[in-house]
This record gives C-alpha cells, sequence and structure tokens, in this order.
C-alpha cells in the first residue's frame, strides 16, 4: 500500500539533519571533557558534584559512550536511524521506481 507522504523526502531530510548533528557533535565532546574535569575539581562540594556528573550523564547520551558501564550509541543519531528504520521499505523502493521512470526520456 502506497504512503501519502514522500519517504525519499524524509530520507533527504534525515541526511540533512545528520549532517548537521555530525558538526555539532564535536563540540559536544569537547564540552563533555570539561565536564568531566570539571567534577575533578578538588573540594567539590557533592551538590555540585552531582549537577556537573548530570551534564556528563546528557552530554554522554547525545554523543554516545559509555553510561552506568554499557556502550551507547548517540541519541540524536539513534533517532535519526529510527525515523529511517520507520520508513516503508516497499513503498520507498515504490517511489524509486516512479521517480526513475518520471526522469526517464519519453520515447518518440
Amino acid at each position: 500500500m502506497p504512503i501519502k507522504w514522500s519517504g525519499l523526502r524524509v530520507i533527504e531530510a534525515m541526511d540533512m539533519a545528520e549532517e548537521y548533528v555530525s558538526k555539532a557533535i564535536e563540540p559536544l565532546e569537547q564540552a563533555l571533557l570539561v565536564a568531566e574535569e570539571a567534577a575533578n575539581i578538588p573540594n567539590l562540594p557533592d551538590y555540585m558534584k552531582d549537577r556537573i556528573n548530570r551534564l556528563i550523564d546528557e552530554l554522554k547520551r547525545m554523543t554516545g559512550g559509555v553510561i552506568y558501564g554499557q556502550q551507547m550509541p548517540s541519541r540524536l543519531i539513534a533517532s535519526i536511524d529510527a525515523i529511517r528504520d520507520n520508513i516503508p521499505k516497499e513503498a520507498l523502493e515504490e517511489e524509486n521506481a516512479r521517480e526513475r521512470a518520471g526522469t526517464q526520456p519519453a520515447l518518440v
């Protein structure tokens, strides 16, 4: 059953989103390093260390990393991948076929 929206346009949008996310991950990883160093400041009160650790956990979720002893993918990239994975494959194939057929030169 064909979908009424363009799966190909969704794929293109997710490709663009992934490109922007990839550019954002490096500065987020730098922020993670800074936050990890801040967590090691001598005589840091527990309430500050707890807040810094929450920031560290959130940065790890966004960029990917080891959280609670488990390797986690970037939540941002995982969200984009989940969107791509939920596009019906048959509908994408049909849309690709229609686009290819529409771009072929007509026989005269």
